[in-house]
């Protein structure tokens, strides 16, 4: 892994037993991403992508090959190491949000911080509404806000711990054109500003444009084109 790089995978391969076959869902993928750099990795559906992003997050094991995040060898870790390690080096970013109804925008936000013993939880929690828009909505619950301002808190939330690496699996999707746009914007802004890591899966080119690096995938390998009109005209055809 190069000293520049937060994420490294070595010949991952992931496979499942279907009914007297395997299934093959990665089939050997070698990936390095630099830190700070924005990353977008697209591809039709069924092609491995929500299963790549569940391997360097620690939330599923391969069933071969390593990956290495943030120097740390995710292999080696038990369930509790990597949830540890989760909460102390990663944010998510889902498509469906995944708010605690039952909790206000301040709460949901605050709920990764209190976890990790913050005394000040609630308050960096309210800094991170307020980077988001949300100001005026912290008393607010899941119910009482938009789509997009549901995804905001989930953003919000994400980004509130200072995380190493932020991933976003489609986080536009639930989401109208216009509202969706105002998301990704709000996505790069807050990751230029802090500097972190940011990998997201998309469908849409037009997202894509926005990264540095441009990656697709196909069949369960990742192709990195040298540039990004390469892979995005990939993609469109």
């Amino acid at each position: 892994m190069t000293n520049t790089a937060i994420l490294q995978l070595k010949d991952i391969f992931l496979e499942f037993q279907g009914e007297g076959h395997e299934i093959k869902i990665l089939n050997g993928v070698n990936l390095e991403i630099s830190k700070g750099s924005s990353v977008a990795i697209l591809g039709p559906s069924g092609s491995g992508k929500s299963s790549l992003l569940s391997l360097m997050t620690g939330l599923e094991k391969q069933t071969s090959g390593q990956i290495t995040v943030n120097g740390h060898i995710l292999d080696s870790m038990n369930e509790d190491q990597l949830a540890l390690f989760r909460r102390n080096n990663i944010g998510i970013v889902l498509q469906s949000f995944h708010l605690i109804p039952t909790m206000t925008a301040l709460e949901n936000v605050s709920v990764p911080l209190e976890l990790a013993g913050r005394a000040d939880a609630f308050q960096i929690a309210e800094e991170a509404l307020d980077h988001v828009g949300l100001s005026h909505r912290l008393g607010h619950y899941p119910s009482q806000l938009s789509g997009g301002e549901q995804q905001r808190v989930a953003i919000a939330r994400a980004i509130a711990p200072n995380p190493k690496i932020i991933f976003a699996d489609e986080p536009t999707g639930n989401l109208d054109a216009n509202t969706g746009h105002k998301i990704v914007e709000l996505i790069f802004d807050l990751q230029k500003k802090s500097g972190t890591t940011l990998i997201m899966i998309t469908h849409d080119t037009d997202v894509a444009e926005h990264c540095d690096r441009v990656l697709y995938m196909k069949d369960g390998l990742v192709v990195d084109n040298t540039t990004q009109k390469e892979n995005t005209k990939k993609v469109a055809e």
